[in-house]
């Protein structure tokens, strides 16, 4: 297979251009966007195993749009880090399309804002220059803002307005960043500006600024407490294939840049120089693993508790980025990987559930789906327990590397926090998991029909990898590990 250094921007622009599509022929063709968003995802699918043999054979991919060279050119990079977070991106959202054709929301608007915002994600993951990161990561987040509104509920709109503002606010922090930094060092090319805000001085306080401005507005867009407010209400109220999105990718893709802006911009040896920083990304992390595990024990709506969660768990990814060493940075990959194929499958699933029985959602709702939808219960339960975090599954690998790496740094309290923090979110998920195999179906809304069996397929696929993707954690990090060393070098 012959893959050019021009894949990685392929793989950006065919879903932002095809977007345009669906909206221009909607109008004669009604039930275009559906099939034409599959094909479109599904071709970007197939760029993505040539982009990462050629990664995984030959390392890091670079285009440099129009041959102008760094820092002038426009700069896409694939490395393996990237490949991984893209792998993800496309895997959920071809799931999503398989749930939205039977349950919905439907229509061409609405299929071109969703190949809008996996352009924006695509774009985010492969840009190579701080200031298209901020252009991509607004059309993921407005493109997302139009598709928590395409909910049928009115309330949606309130959440989707929410969202936007709070989303511009982090917006504005980050871009306040980039200007700081653009003022100390007259570029905005990734690799540039490792050099050049070393030169300037890690204790300078305008590089220091420059940090924090974005670490606030990556911290809005991801979600972590005490930012997260934007969060229970675009999840309850976005429909269950688009609170896959933001939930499992949007702070994912976030949070890949936030790990991006940290080791291949500011490099390492600026958290060395400022060791106040790390101890401020921890006490943030451990904030937001506990605090919305607690938040989510106290909520009975199965989309507030998985949104919550993803505070937790997100959380839980940036301790080992903060701890910023092989081991915990690798647990870190591995659990954003694993979570967003869990957690996109268990708001499908919460989904399929509301559409075959009636619209529950409410945990008294789940009572004796066992004994009506053997092989759907059967998937949550599996996802439960990935999403726990017991042995054998991703969660368990995953916490274990980062709670490893901590105590490799000596933190060792830490590493006691990231095991215990299983118990708390066994907590918020098993009451779900008893209700549906220890108490008796208390009858109303049963249709089979509602549930296709590609629905079906799709989370029974999905409960299998959050188990597969523990035991192939050895194959993962050999995959990885070059990328890791190279972003602990402060390289791409």
């Amino acid at each position: 297979m012959i893959v050019g250094d021009w894949i990685v921007a392929v793989l950006v622009l065919f879903p932002l251009l095809a977007a345009t599509v669906p909206v221009a022929v909607g109008g004669r063709y009604e039930r275009f966007g559906w099939p034409f968003a599959a094909v479109i995802l599904l071709s970007t699918f197939l760029f993505v195993i040539g982009l990462a043999w050629r990664v995984i054979e030959e390392g890091p991919v670079t285009y440099m749009v129009g041959g102008i060279e760094r820092p002038f050119g426009v700069e896409f990079i694939a490395d393996g880090f990237s490949v991984v977070v893209v792998t993800l991106v496309l895997l959920v959202s071809l799931a999503v399309l398989v749930y939205t054709r039977i349950g919905g929301p439907r229509g061409n608007p609405f299929y071109a804002g969703f190949l809008l915002v996996n352009g924006g994600m695509l774009g985010v993951v492969m840009t190579g220059d701080i200031f298209n990161l901020y252009v991509f990561l607004e059309i993921m987040a407005i493109s997302s803002y139009a598709l928590v509104a395409a909910s049928k509920y009115r309330w949606s709109t309130y959440a989707a307005f929410k969202y936007l503002m709070i989303g511009t606010v982090g917006a504005s922090f980050y871009l306040l960043g980039v200007a700081l930094a653009f003022a100390a060092t007259g570029t905005l090319n990734m690799i540039d500006l490792s050099n050049q805000l070393a030169a300037a001085g890690y204790d300078s306080p305008v590089v220091i600024g420059s940090f924090v401005f974005m670490s606030i507005g990556f911290a809005i867009k991801i979600a972590l407490f005490p930012v997260h407010t934007w969060l229970a209400d675009a999840h309850a109220s976005a429909p269950d294939g688009v609170s896959a999105v933001i939930s499992a990718l949007v702070p994912a893709v976030a949070m890949y840049a936030f790990a991006r802006i940290i080791f291949t911009v500011f490099t390492p040896e600026f958290l060395e120089v400022n060791p106040i920083i790390t101890q401020l990304l921890l006490a943030c992390a451990l904030a937001s693993l506990f605090a919305g595990s607690i938040f989510a024990i106290l909520q009975d709506h199965i989309k507030l508790v998985l949104a919550y969660s993803t505070v937790s768990q997100f959380g839980l990814v940036l301790v080992g980025i903060a701890v910023a060493n092989e081991t915990a940075l690798f647990g870190s990959i591995l659990h954003l990987f694993g979570h967003g194929i869990v957690k996109a499958s268990l708001f499908l699933l919460a989904g399929i559930f509301a559409l075959r029985f009636g619209g529950a959602r409410r945990i008294e709702e789940y009572s004796g789906f066992a004994e009506r939808a053997p092989i759907l219960s059967g998937a949550f339960a599996v996802l439960a327990i990935a999403m726990i975090g017991l042995p054998p599954t991703f969660a368990f690998v995953g916490k274990w590397y980062i709670a490893l790496g901590s105590f490799q740094e000596g933190y060792w309290i830490v590493s006691v926090l990231v095991l215990a923090s299983t118990v708390l979110s066994a907590a918020y998920i098993l009451p779900f998991v008893n209700r549906l195999y220890f108490h008796s179906f208390g009858g109303g809304t049963d249709n089979p029909n509602a549930v296709t069996s590609g629905m079906v397929a799709v989370v029974a696929i999905g409960a299998v990898l959050g188990v597969v993707l523990g035991f192939t954690a050895v194959e993962l990090r050999s995959t990885v590990e070059a990328a890791i060393r190279t972003l602990l070098e402060g390289g791409f």
